[in-house]
């Protein structure tokens, strides 16, 4: 049985692992490309907890004025979201809630796993329930979150800082 190919070897172009019998052009391509690999995952993790942060953020904010939940966001849940089994006023007040309080968790790093899943919940509730028709946008705000959710925020968080404090103690 033959060992499985390396993770920079599965991805490289057959001629590269042969030997390097490529031409001047593909191993500068190469070249180029494979320094996507230098980029630890940590970052391309904070990339997307800040991003996805934004764009919930930024949902939760046209819901509220000051610390209120307008009436439009009363009258849109009510006529437009239509989201079945919760009531329009209690689906409001939780998805402005949960549009303020995990984006501020995922720029800590704090509780990050948790602050992923709530928001791919939200994700799949828009699709299925609300927008069914924005499915490339929400399988972007899905892929973000799953990377969060399944990787965790990286050692640029709370979650990573508490983590080592709570094993030193142990």
């Amino acid at each position: 049985m033959t060992p499985a190919p390396s993770a920079t070897e599965s991805t490289a172009p057959h001629s590269a692992r042969a030997g390097g019998q490529c031409g001047p052009l593909t191993r500068t391509w190469l070249a180029i490309t494979g320094a996507g690999a230098a980029v630890p995952l940590w970052v391309i993790g904070l990339f997307a907890r800040l991003g996805i942060a934004g764009v919930f953020w930024r949902s939760g904010q046209t819901k509220v004025s000051g610390w209120e939940i307008t009436n439009s966001t009363y009258f849109l849940f009510q006529d437009e979201y239509a989201v079945p089994v919760l009531p329009p006023e209690l689906a409001a007040q939780i998805a402005t809630a949960a549009e303020h309080l995990f984006p501020i968790l995922l720029i800590l790093g704090l509780f990050t796993r948790l602050s992923a899943l709530g928001l791919l919940g939200m994700t799949a509730v828009i699709q299925v329930f609300v927008y069914p028709g924005n499915w490339p946008e929400h399988t972007l705000w899905a892929t973000a979150l799953l990377l969060l959710l399944l990787r965790g925020p990286g050692p640029v968080s709370l979650d990573a800082l508490f983590g080592r404090l709570w094993c030193r103690r142990g």
